[in-house]
């Protein structure tokens, strides 16, 4: 294309933008039907011709000025023969919070030299194009919306929260000025090209350019406003300043730039209702990322950078400052330019996640050609639809506590996805670890791997060692293949729901049922759910120095089960070793006589911490919310569900049944805990709200007087452990508890009981 097919500005601002020899903006970008002939820039020029097609108003000329008085903050549709300011003229919307769309009927592009400001929300269509000129200002109190796309009238009046705007116009939506919307959203949207090379400001809401055929606008307190439904080939780009609480560039089929340019060219500040967050989005054509992106919440956390696209290209001075980037595309080869981006965003404390999909039939694979070496706390995901490789010679390295995750098989389908390293992974100077993750027909290859010497596990993370490699269980097969390894390490690769017919197997012989399980299980915060085996529990033994963590499960009863079984949870028979970060939820109940029958464990002589169950327990025996028997270590851990022992001789606890070790004569230790689920007794053992008659319990244990209706922990505790539940809402009812930013728990808004740190942030 040629470069005198541009109009004058953008030819202007092209020869100024150069970097390592190519013309930006030379490929895609063609303003035809934006032609901007003089007789448009004229001093003195006003909108021509309004009359209100829909709603009603006033439309009042003031000599240089025009004002539009539209009552009651409704909603109103202007039809224009032409809509242009010139640089000294001033156009104003008088229409308090309503809405007021204008459009161009005639056969001239609109462009605003001069002032248009709303109280309300305005919307500009004209299929011709629109400009904002270099001394053009817009400000509105509600959204701004100026399109080439159109709309119905119909729905427009009707108010409605989701729009369509479609339009074959080849037109284009440029802004050299400055754009403002005090209250609302800023969209610039087109089917050819949007450019903006002037700053657009939308504090509260959304500044978004979008290219399509079709688009919809809809409306939202917390996220984006446009998405594209039909793509055009078109092109989005920024070599502006764009300053708003969330911000999106979407090209589809197309391209989006995010271009060079001294300070940062697109910053996202995050409000109270809006977490800061940029989506640089061409799902299946190219995003050209140069210059500093940012984006921050309003409490001074890190937002999230969202960048989408079938080909990455990165400059130089690329570099992303927020808590998260990530990069999504069908296949990816980190590159020098690419490691030299990720690795200034990586040293500024923004954690990187590379993804590819494997989409338009690609391998999926993800290399690293260059080495990346970074020094702080940020972490770097590398997930591949299918294999994870890093090339011989290539060094990845912290110098600080970033962790590194390298997974392959991402989606989870057992694809056979492999790791293999044929560089050097160095984290001697770290203090984070590292993982890496491949399928459980794939293969791993470690390379060199070079640890620190001094690392630690991080308190209540459930680590053994600090560079892991992990096979991925992606299914009921892969589950019941863990038997044959019960040393190995393991981690679920995506949440697995079960039919009972799946886990038939499973059912008559749980994993490690005759043999203790020694190896890691990380559960990556996933779901294993429907499953109901006669045993009701995934582990038969938890052995010691065997880790289960980070783990939500949720199962079913055993129905008319009518067996005398002893110390059932639905994570785990018995633990020797080590639970934390898990969740039960569902049910354990049977027709069982004498039987023990709990939440999470049946029998614990290791650690349960920071765990969990809202697990409904029933059972002809002794029935416990959390642990059927205790002779191990409980803390930071609660149960919620109602907890019944039906039979004369039924009992139980709200947390635990039994605390005591008669073998070495002493209890169980119970720490910072808490029971709030109903407890039902057949009126023959002892029941109380944590504990159906035990020692040892901690004076930070604590449980719900109305909701188990329990008068008595049942334990050692004195009266005043009991609380209300407007109590149990309280966190300074929990003496000792830490309820800080980085403690365990946390009160949800409106919950009645604390929940763990980890259920809120995962």
């Amino acid at each position: 294309m040629s470069h005198s097919k541009l109009p004058w500005p953008s030819r202007r601002a092209l020869r100024r933008q150069h970097w390592r020899g190519r013309i930006w903006l030379a490929v895609g970008i063609s303003l035809t039907g934006l032609s901007l002939t003089p007789v448009a820039f004229a001093a003195g020029r006003l909108p021509q011709g309004g009359t209100y097609t829909a709603g009603t108003g006033t439309i009042a000329n003031q000599g240089n000025a025009l004002l539009i008085t539209q009552p009651g903050s409704t909603r109103g549709v202007i039809d224009w023969s032409s809509f242009s300011i010139g640089r000294h003229n001033s156009v104003t919307f008088d229409n308090g919070t309503g809405a007021t769309l204008n459009r161009v009927t005639g056969g001239s592009p609109s462009a605003i030299f001069g002032r248009l400001s709303a109280t309300g929300s305005l919307y500009v269509i004209n299929p011709q194009g629109i400009v904002v000129g270099p001394s053009g200002v817009v400000s509105t109190g509600g959204r701004f919306v100026a399109s080439t796309l159109d709309v119905c009238n119909s729905a427009f009046m009707s108010g409605s929260s989701a729009l369509t705007l479609s339009g074959g116009s080849d037109a284009s939506v440029v802004n050299l000025g400055s754009i403002s919307s005090s209250g609302g959203d800023v969209l610039l949207i087109a089917r050819h090209a949007v450019i903006n090379a002037g700053t657009v400001a939308a504090p509260n809401g959304t500044a978004e350019l979008a290219v399509g055929e079709t688009v919809l606008l809809q409306d939202s307190a917390s996220s984006r406003q446009v998405f594209v439904q039909t793509g055009s080939q078109g092109t989005a780009v920024n070599k502006g300043w764009i300053l708003a609480a969330q911000v999106s560039l979407q090209a589809a089929d197309g391209n989006v730039y995010a271009l060079a340019g001294s300070g940062t060219r697109i910053r996202a500040t995050g409000t109270a209702s809006r977490d800061g967050h940029v989506w640089l989005v061409a799902d299946t054509g190219g995003v050209e990322q140069l210059g500093k992106i940012a984006a921050g919440n309003a409490d001074g956390s890190g937002g999230t950078v969202d960048t989408q696209a079938a080909q990455l290209t990165f400059g130089r001075h690329t570099v992303v400052d927020a808590g998260q980037w990530n990069l999504l595309t069908p296949a990816f080869t980190i590159d020098d330019a690419a490691a030299h981006a990720l690795r200034r965003s990586l040293n500024d404390g923004t954690s990187v996640n590379v993804t590819t999909t494997g989409a338009k039939g690609v391998t999926g694979d993800l290399g690293v050609a260059s080495s990346l070496n970074w020094s702080g706390p940020a972490s770097l995901t590398l997930a591949a639809y299918h294999d994870v490789s890093v090339a011989t010679g290539t060094t990845i390295a912290n110098n600080g506590a970033g962790n590194l995750t390298l997974r392959a098989d991402a989606s989870g389908i057992d694809n056979g996805g492999s790791v293999g390293n044929s560089g050097t992974i160095d984290w001697s100077k770290s203090t984070g670890n590292v993982s890496a993750l491949y399928d459980m027909n794939g293969t791993y290859t470690s390379g060199t791997l070079v640890g620190n010497a001094s690392w630690t596990a991080p308190a209540y993370s459930g680590l053994v060692t600090q560079i892991t490699a992990y096979k991925l269980v992606d299914s009921v097969a892969d589950f019941q293949a863990v038997d044959n390894d019960l040393t190995g390490n393991y981690a679920l690769g995506k949440d697995i729901e079960a039919n009972n017919a799946a886990f038939t197997t499973l059912g008559t012989t749980p994993i490690a049922i005759s043999t203790s399980f020694t190896g890691q299980f990380d559960g990556m915060w996933h779901t294993v759910s429907d499953f109901s085996p006669s045993f009701d529990a995934i582990f038969g033994d938890i052995g010691q120095g065997g880790v289960v963590r980070d783990l939500k499960v949720n199962g079913h009863p055993l129905a008319n089960d009518t067996g005398f079984y002893d110390g059932i949870g639905l994570l785990a028979i018995n633990n020797h070793g080590t639970v934390i970060n898990t969740f039960t939820s569902g049910a354990n109940s049977c027709n069982c006589f004498y039987a023990l029958l709990s939440g999470l464990v049946g029998t614990n002589y290791g650690l349960i911490a920071r765990s969990g169950s809202s697990v409904t327990v029933r059972t002809g025996g002794a029935a416990a919310g959390l642990v059927s028997t205790n002779y191990g270590t409980i803390d930071e851990s609660y149960a919620t569900g109602s907890v019944t022992g039906f039979l004369t001789h039924g009992g139980g606890g709200g947390l635990i049944a039994e605390n005591y070790n008669y073998a070495s004569s002493s209890y169980g230790v119970v720490t910072q805990s808490f029971a709030a689920g109903r407890v039902i007794s057949g009126n023959g053992l002892s029941v109380g709200g944590i504990c159906a008659g035990c020692g040892g319990l901690g004076l930070d244990v604590y449980w719900d007087v109305q909701t188990t209706g329990q008068p008595s922990s049942g334990g050692n505790l004195p009266a005043s452990n009991g609380l209300t539940t407007a109590q149990m809402s309280d966190p300074a009812s929990f003496v000792g508890w830490d309820f800080g930013p980085n403690g365990a728990w946390v009160v949800p808004p409106g919950a009645t009981h604390p929940v763990l740190r980890w259920q809120v942030e995962h």
